[in-house]
């Protein structure tokens, strides 16, 4: 089969387009014929060794975090599926494998795609929706009246987090350039600060919660937005020591390595009286089932910008790491 495999660490060409192997389905797994395949900017990072710490892959291997595809077989204690169901998938951050014509996934990390939707705009969900919505309603306990901050609200993971956001009941701020304005107004934002004018600093104050998306200068700005005792959010900053211990599983050396890294941040958060967690999102088919139900019901739009066939992945990766995607970036297969 065809698939995007990732040889050495490093820039664009360290990883290909060539045959490999198809895998077959262990216990407890299901095999997918993928039709479409999300990016993320996970993926290039992977792909530049930024994650070796976190997840020491066994070089080559095939890349890719998300998927959507029809089961085509299944493994042996496989209850939950058969073949010919049209899943969607955040696929084990372990072995990853989406950006494949084939792909096997445990049941568990598979749910049936969202009925209303085709398989592009269903390969677009599981990363970055799982990743809003264990933010904000898991972390964060985001309730109605809240008022949260998600600089970035354009993006992939920021459209869905918009729109998680209003429908747990918040009024939400965002920023946006004047490209992307229109977008966030209709994904519901209640607040938005055109960031190439004004400083968000400036117009904000006393939000119970901010979800960070682009870390930097704007994670240490929520800081001081965010009222004493409120709770700041990151996906783009550093992680901390329950990065390691709750969301990787892992042990003292891990989470000792986190506290150093993260000493700053969390020295700043202090300081301003927040809360400060970063988090890895984990995979999970029941949650993706609970955002499938949302989509069917018209409560969750799929923000798609730009789709690319399969043997132009090295473009979308150009397009994606070139950071004016306006929602998610997917390639077809089939």
């Amino acid at each position: 089969m065809r698939a995007f495999v990732l040889n050495r660490y490093g820039g664009p060409g360290a990883a290909e387009l060539r045959d490999v192997a198809p895998p077959e389905p262990g216990p407890g797994e299901v095999r997918i014929d993928v039709k479409a395949a999300g990016l993320n900017p996970v993926d290039f990072k992977t792909r530049e060794g930024m994650l070796r710490v976190i997840h020491p892959y066994v070089l080559p291997i095939v890349l890719g975090c998300e998927l959507s595809g029809v089961v085509a077989s299944v493994g042996e204690g496989v209850t939950r599926f058969r073949p010919g169901d049209a899943v969607f998938t955040r696929v084990s951050k372990e072995r990853l494998g989406a950006f494949a014509e084939t792909a096997c996934v445990h049941q568990d990390l598979v749910a049936r795609k969202p009925a209303s939707l085709d398989f592009v705009h269903a390969a677009a969900i599981p990363l970055a929706a799982l990743t809003a919505l264990q933010a904000l309603r898991d972390e964060l306990a985001i309730k109605p009246g809240m008022r949260v901050f998600i600089p970035g609200g354009a993006g992939g993971v920021g459209t869905f987090a918009l729109q998680i956001a209003k429908h747990l009941g918040a009024t939400v701020a965002t920023t946006a350039s004047p490209r992307g304005r229109a977008l966030v107004e209709h994904l519901g934002a209640d607040v938005i600060v055109d960031y190439t004018t004004q400083a968000f600093t400036s117009v904000l104050r006393d939000y119970d919660a901010a979800f960070d998306l682009i870390g930097g200068d704007t994670l240490t700005g929520a800081l001081s937005v965010v009222r004493r005792g409120g709770k700041v959010v990151s996906i783009a900053g550093l992680p901390e020591p329950k990065t390691a211990t709750q969301d990787l599983g892992r042990g003292a050396g891990l989470a000792t390595l986190f506290w150093f890294a993260s000493a700053g941040i969390r020295f700043r958060a202090w300081r301003a009286g927040v809360n400060y967690r970063y988090l890895f999102m984990r995979p999970d088919g029941k949650q993706l089932e609970e955002l499938a139900a949302l989509v069917d019901a018209k409560k969750l739009e799929v923000v798609v910008d730009r789709v690319f066939a399969f043997d132009q992945i090295a473009d979308a990766f150009a397009y994606l790491e070139g950071g004016r995607a306006k929602g998610k970036v997917v390639v077809t297969l089939g």
